[in-house]
């Protein structure tokens, strides 16, 4: 019996600058949550107990990088970017 192999590309789905999502072939290197408009590194802390306890997992958006985390209004996250929340805030 031949063996029939699909060629199926994996696919994420990231946000924009204008924050619209759209299809990438590569994973996002920054998350988000989508209401509170944070965005940090995928290995945060404070984002994997929030999600590991049911938190925002339904909020969760991904990022190319960081520069379309901030062109979509996103802040930096204070646990896991903390000298960038740092300089964030003293802007406000």
């Amino acid at each position: 019996m031949e063996t029939i192999e699909k060629n199926i590309q994996k696919t994420y789905t990231l946000m924009g600058a204008d924050g619209s999502p759209y299809e990438s072939k590569v994973p996002g290197t920054y998350g988000g949550n989508r209401k509170a408009k944070i965005y940090g590194r995928l290995d945060c802390h404070a984002a994997l107990r929030a999600i590991a306890i049911g938190g925002y997992e339904k909020e969760r958006v991904f990022f190319a990088d960081e520069e379309t985390a901030i062109a979509a209004g996103f802040r930096p996250c204070g646990a896991c970017l903390r000298e960038k929340y740092r300089i964030w805030k003293r802007q406000q």
